[in-house]
């Protein structure tokens, strides 16, 4: 669920992946009937039937898109590009299912997508006197390791050196054997303490859920309500978002882009050589986010929330550089302890407060059960890229490891659009 550096892939055994300069990390029965829950004011999905958002064309993004999907055995692209607020590209390409067509306004889970707007409730409160990033966590959970020296703001660009519970054997063991179960607060933290500190903290670099599922606790105790509804009332109603929520079970909202994954492939221990695949829509994504901040999104609000991310829409410039500068290239060195997820940070991924850089360009490009998201915007051209993906059985390797074509295809698509200002480019492929 975390941010995916540009080769990322997921695995068995991780649920999300993290790669530095190529080299791939581990990531990751439908559910059915569960009754939603939708924050207090929150804007109710779009009724089922109702018509998507008007198609817009653009020959150069609909040749990109029609390549990738061959190339990269993709089963739906939806895609959006705005530019100075102008759509200039909007279109839904595949099945969502066998048979029924993708469309612009089905909704899909946005991962990591979400770190950006606790990230920006913390800096709200920054602005508002109520807390300072560097205050020590101790403040509000004391019995935490090395409470008196993580900040605020180690959690938040991933600096505490708390390892990361989606790593511990036991959670893997038990999220793969139950995907629909829904990680509580406790289980979680327990799974990540099961070891020891990865270093000192502030003085390297290793991704970690654990940050931000702590980050996003506080943040309820400093505002006194549960976290998705702070976070409707001041971040996601404030930056437009109509079809953004936090739910408490797996529901995703009609209409719905499916997901599939043959992820669980070495986990089940089914061969190679056997064909597989699982619908993985309803898999509880309650476990890489805070809880509270499980969400869903669709193609629209994605691509507002590139543009009310990457230009700082609801923070002082102080708060909003804070947040989107790079501030750690040259800092993180590889270790042992955090083998795949700590590395030294460089211009092509680089991380600030819940927003990954690359190059000029701002975004978080979750991958987690099937889907893959990417919304990346860049300042100078007021460029906003939206990006979301599913696969067909043609994605997943002999282990079930899969790229994110998202990321991939922002790329391609932007290197098009801003030929002037591209983001780096992947690293090649691996067969």
């Amino acid at each position: 669920m975390n941010a995916q550096t540009p080769a990322s892939r997921t695995a068995p055994g991780r649920r999300t992946a993290l790669i530095v300069a190529g080299a791939a990390v581990i990531a990751l029965v439908v559910a059915i009937g569960w009754i939603i829950w939708r924050p207090a004011g929150a804007a109710a999905p779009a009724a089922n039937g109702s018509a998507a958002p008007p198609t817009v064309q653009n020959e150069r993004v609909d040749a990109i898109v029609r390549d990738a999907m061959k190339a990269d055995s993709l089963k739906a692209v939806i895609v959006r590009v705005t530019v100075d607020g102008k759509v200039v590209a909007m279109q839904a390409y595949g099945d969502s299912m066998t048979g029924v067509p993708a469309t612009t306004d089905m909704h899909f889970r946005n991962g990591a997508v979400a770190f950006e707007y606790v990230s920006t409730l913390l800096l709200e409160y920054v602005d508002e006197g109520k807390i300072a990033l560097d205050d020590t966590v101790d403040k509000w959970m004391p019995s935490l390791p090395e409470a008196n020296k993580v900040t605020l703001r180690m959690l938040t660009n991933q600096t505490t050196g708390y390892p990361d519970f989606e790593t511990d054997p036991g959670w893997t063991a038990a999220y793969n054997a139950d995907p629909f179960h829904e990680f509580t607060f406790e289980e979680r933290l327990k799974d990540a303490f099961n070891r020891p500190l990865q270093f000192e903290p502030g003085t390297n670099w290793s991704y970690a859920h654990t940050n931000f599922m702590i980050l996003g606790h506080i943040l309820s105790m400093i505002g006194g309500a549960p976290l998705d509804q702070l976070l409707q009332k001041k971040v996601l109603g404030p930056m437009g978002l109509t079809q953004t929520a936090g739910y408490t079970t797996a529901t995703v909202p009609e209409p719905v882009l499916h997901a599939y994954s043959s992820e669980r492939r070495v986990a089940l221990g089914i061969p190679p050589t056997m064909p597989f695949t699982e619908e993985s829509t309803f898999w509880n994504p309650a476990w890489g986010t805070p809880i509270g901040a499980a969400e869903t999104t669709t193609i629209t609000d994605m691509a507002t929330t590139a543009v009310a991310v990457g230009t700082g829409k609801l923070l002082s410039s102080k708060s909003f550089h804070e947040m989107t500068d790079s501030k750690l290239i040259g800092f993180g060195t590889p270790l042992p302890a955090c083998a795949g997820s700590c590395f030294t940070q460089v211009n092509g991924y680089n991380y600030g407060l819940g927003v990954v850089r690359s190059g000029s360009w701002q975004l978080q490009n979750p991958l987690l059960s099937g889907y893959s998201a990417t919304e990346p915007y860049l300042p100078s051209k007021k460029m906003a890229v939206a990006v979301a993906t599913t696969f067909l059985p043609g994605a997943f390797d002999a282990n079930g490891i899969y790229d994110n074509s998202s990321d991939r295809l922002f790329r391609q698509i932007a290197t098009e659009l801003a030929p002037d200002d591209p983001p780096p480019p992947l690293p090649p492929k691996k067969n």
